[in-house]
């Protein structure tokens, strides 16, 4: 039992600062590695009915049924054709494993806290659209990365919905 706990505080500690980063639009994002499961190409989706429309659907991933959202719908841009460096980037947030659908990994990158900034605020009014789920900036090299927060991705209300649709599909 120590010694589980001992490997899972070593691996956090190694998960500390490192950030997969890929690209959507013109900009770069990073996600803590410590949410990422893998990274794989793109499959075969089946839609769910009445979803959100950044829902694209389910996969199966070797037995298991996931549901992957369109980082690029999500921050509300165009959708794109999907190319041969789209993949699904296989996340796990709160106990939920979830694909997120990207145009292209870039790299993992060291980011130190203190190497980042939280976003600036506009005024008074809505903020863009992607900045509710961006939580800091970081540089690295010439490029912005822009932070995101994996739990401010999906709603609550889709992530009772797509478990709902997970264990219907288990059970199938």
């Amino acid at each position: 039992m120590a010694d589980e706990l001992k490997e899972e505080l070593l691996e956090e500690d190694a998960a500390k600062g490192k950030f997969m980063t890929f690209q959507t639009g013109r900009e770069f994002f990073g996600i803590s590695i410590s949410y990422v499961n893998e990274i794989i190409q793109m499959q075969p989706i089946t839609a769910i009915p009445e979803a959100e429309d950044y829902i694209k659907g389910l996969i199966n991933l070797r037995g298991k049924i996931i549901p992957v959202i369109d980082v690029r719908v999500r921050f509300k841009m165009e959708p794109v054709e999907y190319t041969d460096r789209t993949c699904i980037i296989v996340i796990n947030v709160k106990s939920t494993v979830i694909g997120l659908i990207v145009e292209k990994i870039a790299e993992v990158d060291d980011i130190m806290d203190e190497d980042v900034v939280p976003p600036p605020t506009l005024g008074g009014h809505r903020d863009n659209e992607k900045n509710k789920y961006v939580y800091g900036l970081a540089r690295t090299g010439d490029t912005m990365k822009l932070l995101l927060d994996p739990e401010k991705l999906i709603k609550q209300e889709d992530l009772n919905i797509l478990e709902e649709v997970q264990e219907e599909e288990q059970q199938a």
